[in-house]
């Protein structure tokens, strides 16, 4: 997914740590792509090597705000609470949010239909590009 970002030009940025946010990193960085890491520590060295540009912040979960207003849109890829954090905050902000297996909601015993499914990274990276590009 970072890889096909970076192709097109798309810069990344995520929570900088391991993982997901690694891997998506490692592969805009095969492309030269620009990645940044919004750091949960006060520790720039924290950030994996793939992070070009460490945003230390020191208020942990709290930088989910900060790294969501910063993006457009959110690729929300498992479902733990940070992931949880930030897809609130996206929708909050009006924000689209593409969703690799992560939460679904209800509501009023209807399903919510906000968050737009991608059933791998390829297809989170193609839907995010038109949304990209449709802006």
């Amino acid at each position: 997914m970072g890889r096909e970002l970076a192709k097109n030009s798309v810069m990344l940025i995520c929570g900088g740590l391991c993982g997901v946010m690694e891997t998506a990193c490692r592969g805009a960085s095969l492309e030269v792509g620009l990645t940044i890491g919004v750091l949960p520590r006060n520790d720039p060295d924290s950030a994996k090597q793939y992070v070009k540009i460490p945003i230390v912040t020191g208020i942990r979960y709290a930088r989910n705000a900060v790294l969501v207003k910063s993006a457009q849109p959110v690729i929300a890829v498992g479902g733990g609470y940070g992931t949880l954090s930030e897809i609130a905050y996206a929708l909050d902000f009006k924000i689209p949010v593409i969703g690799i297996n992560t939460c679904s909601f209800s509501r009023n015993g209807q399903q919510d239909k906000t968050i737009i499914i991608a059933k791998n990274a390829k297809t989170a990276g193609n839907k995010t590009l038109q949304l990209v590009k449709g802006r």
